[in-house]
């Protein structure tokens, strides 16, 4: 019998399901670490994830060439080093910016070395998305943390 364990991680990268986001849209950022692209992030199988070049509150932006329907989201975030508050809003938009229109505001606490992953799957029925935001505020308490985003799929 062969058999391979996997982690939820693993689940969700071998997923075919994903979109092709190099190929369907760009993506506009507040800042970036050029040794941790947002490339590292948004494509399944590469890197360890994006890390920002700046303290503070950070955007990322996928800006679709044309309108998705978008059902799924995944999002993963670590944090090894510090402990520490993050939140997130993550927002879509109908009409390339305009507008956007909230899907969850979370809140979440690394305390390593046992809390060092957050790992979050929304299911959505989302037409003519436009514009998928990410804003991240690394640290609520003001420590001088950078922002980071192991991974951000869409389906």
């Amino acid at each position: 019998m062969r058999k391979e364990l996997i982690t939820p991680n693993d689940q969700a990268e071998k997923s075919s399901r994903w979109l092709d986001l190099e190929n369907l849209a760009k993506v506009e950022l507040s800042s970036e670490d050029p040794r941790h692209p947002i490339e590292a992030a948004l494509t399944p199988g590469t890197g360890d994830g994006w890390l920002a070049s700046q303290l503070g509150p950070q955007t990322i932006r996928i800006v679709f060439d044309t309108p998705q329907f978008v059902r799924q989201i995944y999002l993963e975030f670590r944090e090894e080093k510090a402990s520490r508050t993050q939140e997130f809003l993550l927002r879509w938009s109908p009409d390339p910016g305009q507008s956007y229109r909230e899907i969850v505001r979370q809140q979440y606490n690394f305390n390593p070395p046992g809390t060092t992953t957050e790992r979050e799957e929304y299911q959505v029925n989302l037409t003519g998305v436009s514009v998928i935001e990410l804003q991240l505020v690394p640290d609520l308490g003001g420590a001088e943390v950078l922002a980071s985003l192991a991974r951000l799929l869409i389906a």
